[in-house]
């Protein structure tokens, strides 16, 4: 079966070389501009599906909270801001992301959800905050992010570097499958395909393996299968404690 899915793979990547060719010249920028539309639309159907788990994920922020203090919050990779309105009543939050197109999204998503206070906009990759300032949030939220960062180690460096001691770190991430399941097979034979979907996306990264040792006090993880495309079912979700 391995033999199999590498030669699958092999095919895809074939049939992906005017993708590659596009990327190379640097005209995959362009679709950059149009993914936040993209990313806008499919938000909108992953909330609805993930509901639930997401209300469950985020019930517990405002424990985070230091007395007499207001929460402040920062997303990596914020996107259209679809997490928001989970977010506690009176919170601050700090807004990140490489892509500056999302911001337009991003104001939008802010003027409704006004239980909240928006401090601003950092166009950043989660691998390098440097303008934030260390120890200076209570609470780092990332959800499908992980799976497109160019160093999830790195990543999670600077989630420890910008918490406070006895920040937490919540996320929410689809995963690589099972290798007996046939998810699995398929995820590795269209990742060629799918990173240029996904705007650099990844399907079958261990990611829980980096937290586990990213050097958390605590951490608080599961896995569960999501009600989505099989590609993307296998997810994990939890918080980490600095």
């Amino acid at each position: 079966m391995a033999l199999i899915m590498r030669i699958c793979t092999m095919v895809v990547n074939v049939l992906c070389l005017p993708l590659h060719l596009i990327e190379a010249v640097g005209l995959y920028q362009l679709y950059k501009r149009v993914f936040p539309i993209c990313l806008y639309r499919l938000s909108i159907s992953y909330n609805k599906k993930m509901q639930d788990k997401k209300a469950e994920l985020f019930r517990n922020l405002s424990e985070f909270k230091k007395p007499g203090k207001q929460l402040t919050v920062l997303e990596i990779g914020c996107g259209t801001g679809t997490n928001f309105k989970y977010y506690p009543t009176g919170c601050k939050v700090v807004c990140t992301d490489p892509n500056p197109n999302f911001q337009r999204y991003l104001k939008t998503s802010m003027a409704e959800n006004d239980q909240i206070t928006y401090e601003r906009f950092v166009v950043a990759s989660g691998e390098d905050m440097g303008s934030v300032e260390d120890e200076s949030v209570d609470v780092v939220v990332c959800t499908l992010v992980l799976c497109s960062v160019n160093d999830i180690t790195q990543t999670l460096r600077e989630v420890h570097r910008i918490l406070r001691p006895g920040g937490a770190f919540f996320f929410l991430e689809h995963v690589v499958a099972d290798p007996s399941t046939w998810a699995y097979f398929f995820q590795h034979v269209l990742q060629p395909a799918w990173y240029y979907f996904g705007d650099g996306c990844e399907v079958v990264r261990e990611t829980w393996k980096y937290l586990e040792s990213a050097g958390f006090s605590d951490l608080k993880l599961r896995h569960l299968e999501a009600p989505l495309f099989f590609i993307i079912k296998p997810h994990i979700m939890g918080f980490a404690v600095k």
